[in-house]
């Protein structure tokens, strides 16, 4: 009897003793679970960079939204995503200081700190497009544009791009290759504003210019002084003249305006008779040039057209479109791409490529007119 009173005695203590060990860790568990919210990554031992990009979308209460209309951070302790509607459509998702919406031709070293790789940064960009029986004609252009002021960039309409290092400026040009293609092509594709932001000015020049009576220097000091967004150098009389606008005086240092044959011009304020300059040899601020690179169309490479309507990206046109008269070039109408065709029919390859030129001009003017009409007819509903 004596050892039944003992074993029920011990296993009454044994359960006392188990249901205390249980309460009072239940009840440590507790305070511990409540103390971790204070507990921060830094004293985890984790480095705080690893969670930095780590979507926690799962944290958020149920039916909780970002209001898209915000311009700042969404971010609070519990909620680390990022969505900053002011970056560049498609970076809304990353955090500001870490976008980078433009770009340059800037040449960079492999090695070494990036900080030390530009001993100097170029605030203008000149652009040929070439073949390599014009390279002595481009050798002396390039010459004209020498300077560490200028970015070189050649797009070779002929695929031959290895050849040019006969001399010593091209091994620190840019070259860009694609067989038969014209330079309004290259310029929609490789010269986009984001891309050309860091220059000042981008010249979009031919292959056939002879440029004795040029520097550019004294040409963008003229630029300047009289306030010309677009511009071009003057042609000499007589030599590849299309248009009267662009033909050089020899008494002014620019000019805005010019007296056409009778009705080609029906405002004087109006190309051909001003606001015009030609699409041979081009020179464009940075601020329209964002405008410009917009109008140019994706199938019509030949850009013919273009400089009538021009004006559309700079007010007053009258003012700002004009052609330097003391630094004047020479067209010498050499057809070297219209020689990239294809004969058809019997025909000469460079009559095809005029005729596309032709059509081009009617297809840009009727896409124009068209989108006037549709804006215009938008505007009248609201």
């Amino acid at each position: 009897m004596g050892s039944i009173h003992r074993s029920g005695v011990l296993k009454k203590h044994e359960n006392t003793r188990i249901f205390i060990t249980t309460f009072l860790g239940v009840l440590f568990g507790f305070f511990i679970g409540l103390s971790f919210p204070n507990i921060t990554v830094t004293k985890l031992g984790f480095s705080p960079g690893l969670f930095s990009s780590i979507d926690r979308d799962g944290n958020q209460p149920r039916g909780s939204s970002h209001n898209s209309e915000s311009n700042s951070v969404s971010a609070t302790r519990d909620n680390v995503r990022i969505y900053v509607p002011s970056n560049p459509p498609g970076a809304e998702l990353l955090p500001p200081g870490i976008v980078v919406p433009e770009t340059d031709f800037y040449l960079r070293r492999l090695w070494g700190e990036p900080v030390e790789d530009l001993t100097t940064r170029p605030k203008y960009l000149v652009t040929f497009t070439v073949g390599i029986d014009q390279r002595d004609n481009i050798n002396a252009a390039v010459k004209k544009f020498s300077s560490d002021e200028f970015t070189v960039l050649l797009f070779h309409y002929d695929g031959r791009t290895s050849e040019w290092d006969q001399f010593e400026w091209s091994k620190r040009a840019i070259h860009v290759s694609a067989r038969k293609q014209t330079k309004w092509w290259y310029a929609k594709r490789f010269l986009h504003p984001s891309i050309v932001a860091a220059y000042d000015y981008i010249f979009i020049w031919d292959e056939d210019l002879g440029v004795e009576h040029f520097n550019a220097q004294k040409y963008l000091e003229l630029v300047k002084k009289h306030g010309l967004e677009i511009s071009q150098p003057g042609l000499e009389p007589n030599k590849g003249l299309t248009w009267e606008m662009t033909k050089r005086r020899g008494n002014s240092e620019v000019h805005k305006n010019t007296t056409e044959k009778e009705g080609w011009c029906s405002d004087p304020h109006l190309p051909p008779c001003a606001a015009f300059v030609e699409i041979m040899a081009p020179v464009f601020s940075r601020n329209a040039w964002r405008c410009v690179w917009h109008m140019i169309q994706n199938d019509l490479v030949h850009g013919w057209g273009l400089d009538f309507a021009l004006r559309r990206c700079v007010e007053p046109a009258h003012e700002k479109i004009g052609v330097v008269d003391q630094q004047w070039i020479i067209h010498q109408v050499i057809p070297s791409l219209g020689n990239q065709g294809q004969a058809e029919e019997g025909k000469p390859a460079w009559q095809g490529v005029r005729q596309r030129c032709r059509s081009e001009w009617s297809a840009f003017q009727k896409r124009l007119a068209d989108a006037d009409r549709d804006y215009f007819a938008q505007l009248n509903k609201s």
